[in-house]
């Protein structure tokens, strides 16, 4: 089948010793694959952060990497899955990017207190628990040394509750929702779903909390009309009315359903149906009472896990853009985890993760918000001495380098006149180096150069991606960044299908290849980027 379970892979193991397969543990692959002729480099280490098991696993070793020079890169994809599976909601990502950075030794940062920063620190802070910001400082940083950031975002096109859900028809209780992004709504039908989100709780008579919660069993359903009663669907296309047809069912009403809704109430108890928030006090261990208000997604419960013929993809929901948002954050702290790292590092390595990029950035937690440049300006402060030299902040920012990282188009095998004839990036070839001379991504050629020489160098793979004349081009983080920041910018990601769907698809051997460029950029650029300057 197309996806192993652990259990299978478990089950297979126990009963054919001659050929052995790679094994999960807890939370991370096995450090050998036995049997498999596979380099160690690919072999996980042993990690802290996650305590959730992997659902699925892989039975094929993964091919050998192109040599590298960036030192040994054990394989990142078992800890992929597991972020994935752990990380429904923009919430949950942020959340486990937290745990995630404080086992590796950084400290959390607050934005309403004083900072107290020095060379050779790791810091982060989280914004609304949806955006986060974490940074490592070069050891022999100075005043006007730059930026090295990789950012991308939390948040995938999905359903999300409306404030008032609680409606019934036919006998069903329903739950109303909104769309949030461009999905594919069409792929939401006949899902297996369910919630997840944050919850604000009562903590006592003075004082309020919120709490993450997913409830993990099959909650929810939006079915599909049955064909009999659509003759013509597949000829003229299934066409939903996302008002009208897009409402998950709940339960049956019962006559004795205690769901009595009153249409202008203010109560988030009564604006809710009183199963729905029953099954939240019941995650949550608290009375439905203490329930204050609730902001949930509609999330798939379908785990992601490998599949294909050799289990060379990633099937998986919200990849747009976890994916990304997890080989920065990964190769931002295996980069920096000890002191000989930043030993001889002048500038400062970052990773941003905002919320709200499928919708515009037009949030406080949105890269549209100035997140990243006060954090810039407040870091470069609190590394300055009493006295500061002329324009050392607008040095700062333009010694800086910005990495905005977002999945990319792969060619789609059924539909490649969809892609320029010379630009179809393929799934297992490396990063997608994204260009549009209007500037719907933030590349240039000098930008471009850059990072394409960081692949080089380390010699890893990486296409370019231009979109069609007669074709409308999507775009990034990268020129809200560039242009409000105004700092040098590449835009690039891995190459995926069935990007916005409920389930899409990447490369398996693409994971490892971001994560090796991205730490190769932290660690490498800063001596790049000497080599070339466009304005002397």
């Amino acid at each position: 089948m197309a996806s192993l379970t652990r259990q299978f892979v478990l089950h297979h193991h126990h009963h054919h010793h001659r050929q052995p397969h790679a094994i999960l543990k807890r939370s991370f692959l096995s450090s050998k694959l036995p049997g498999s002729g596979l380099s160690t480099r690919y072999a996980p280490r042993p990690r802290n952060f996650s305590t959730t098991p992997l659902l699925c696993s892989l039975s094929q070793p993964l091919p050998q990497p192109q040599s590298s020079d960036v030192g040994a890169n054990p394989s990142i994809v078992g800890d992929l899955l597991d972020y994935l599976n752990e990380s429904w909601t923009q919430f949950h990502a942020t959340a486990e990017a937290k745990k995630q950075l404080i086992a590796a030794g950084f400290h959390l940062l607050n934005e309403n207190d004083e900072w107290n920063l020095k060379p050779g620190g790791r810091y982060f802070f989280t914004r609304n628990m949806s955006c986060l910001v974490a940074f490592a400082v070069g050891e022999k940083y100075k005043v006007g040394s730059g930026f090295h950031v990789i950012a991308a975002h939390t948040d995938s096109p999905c359903l999300k509750l409306k404030p008032k859900s609680a409606s019934s028809k036919a006998g069903y209780l329903m739950v109303n929702v909104q769309t949030y992004g461009g999905g594919l709504w069409h792929t939401w039908f006949d899902r297996d779903l369910t919630v997840a989100g944050r919850v604000i709780v009562r903590n006592g008579n003075d004082s309020y909390l919120q709490k993450l919660v997913k409830v993990k069993k099959p909650l929810l359903r939006i079915p599909t009309l049955a064909i009999h009663l659509d003759r013509t669907v597949n000829k003229d296309g299934f066409k939903p009315n996302l008002e009208t047809h897009l409402i998950p069912l709940l339960a049956s009403k019962l006559e004795t359903s205690l769901d009595s809704t009153d249409k202008n109430s203010t109560s988030s108890k009564d604006a809710h149906h009183s199963m729905l928030m029953k099954v939240l006090s019941d995650e949550l261990s608290c009375d439905v009472d203490d329930i204050m208000d609730i902001e949930l997604n509609i999330c798939d419960t379908q785990p992601s896990c490998l599949g294909g013929g050799n289990n060379e993809f990633i099937f998986s929901g919200r990849l747009d853009n976890l994916a990304s948002s997890y080989c920065a954050l990964r190769a931002l702290i295996d980069s920096s985890k000890s002191s000989s790292d930043l030993s001889s590092e002048q500038a400062i390595r970052m990773v941003a993760l905002f919320d709200n990029e499928e919708v515009g950035s037009d949030s406080v937690q949105g890269a549209g918000a100035p997140t990243m440049f006060q954090a810039i300006r407040r870091i470069s402060s609190g590394l300055t001495d009493s006295y500061a030299s002329e324009g050392a902040f607008e040095r700062t920012i333009r010694q800086s380098f910005l990495v905005s990282a977002d999945m990319a188009h792969g060619v789609h095998p059924n539909f490649m006149d969809k892609h320029e004839e010379h630009h179809r990036p393929m799934m297992q070839k490396g990063l997608v180096i994204k260009h549009n001379a209007n500037q719907r991504y933030a590349t240039s050629g000098i930008t471009s150069f850059l990072f394409k020489e960081v692949g080089k160098i380390h010699n890893l793979p990486f296409q370019e991606f231009v979109v069609r004349n007669d074709m409308g081009c999507g775009s990034t983080i990268g020129p809200i960044l560039a242009s409000g920041v105004g700092i040098r910018t590449v835009d690039c990601g891995i190459a995926q299908l069935s990007m916005h769907s409920v389930r899409e698809i990447c490369g398996k051997e693409d994971i490892d290849i971001a994560y090796q460029h991205f730490k190769a950029f932290y660690k490498s650029f800063s001596s790049i980027d000497m080599k070339l300057n466009a304005d002397w």
